[in-house]
């Protein structure tokens, strides 16, 4: 079975679903991916008022293997490798950015626009690891990369400025 167009009923069958639809999020008629970067910008700014970095960078280590299955379950259900309703990789690598960028709105709105472009645009080696590896680690994989995109562009803008 292919769905095209999951709804709401779909994404809360299953808590693989809900995971990798980004509790929701993917179900945003326009930009899913940036909905659900979205709510990684909100979860992370939540949870960093209370933890320290490195607490959010571990936390984004588990929700990266739980989102390997979640992805994988639910490609699988849907008939779709990477359905561009699964945001769940786009809110564990925000996550991790998140972590490793200043607790500042000027960084963090950088680091928003700078993932989503990589996200998008996908430059090589991004857009070749995207047609290499398949599965829940394919869909999960390739967001890490824009990832590291985003933390290297944002260290040279540093060191720029510096």
């Amino acid at each position: 079975m292919s769905l095209s167009r999951p709804g709401a009923a779909f994404v809360f069958s299953h808590p693989a679903h809900v995971l990798a639809f980004g509790f929701g999020a993917g179900l945003a008629p326009f930009a899913p991916g940036t909905a659900g970067t979205l709510v990684a910008w909100a979860i992370g700014a939540a949870l960093l008022v209370w933890w320290p970095p490195q607490a959010l960078l571990a936390l984004a280590g588990v929700l990266f293997i739980a989102g390997i299955w979640a992805c994988e379950v639910t490609s699988r259900h849907l008939g779709v490798a990477d359905h561009g309703a699964l945001v769940w990789d786009e809110i564990v690598a925000f996550l991790l950015v998140l972590a490793m960028v200043p607790d500042e709105l000027a960084w963090q709105g950088a680091a928003f626009v700078a993932f989503r472009f990589f996200d998008i645009a996908k430059p090589q080696p991004i857009r070749y690891f995207e047609k290499r590896y398949g599965g829940g680690f394919g869909v999960m994989f390739d967001d890490l990369l824009a990832a590291g995109y985003t933390l290297l562009a944002l260290a040279l803008v540093s060191k720029a400025l510096s």
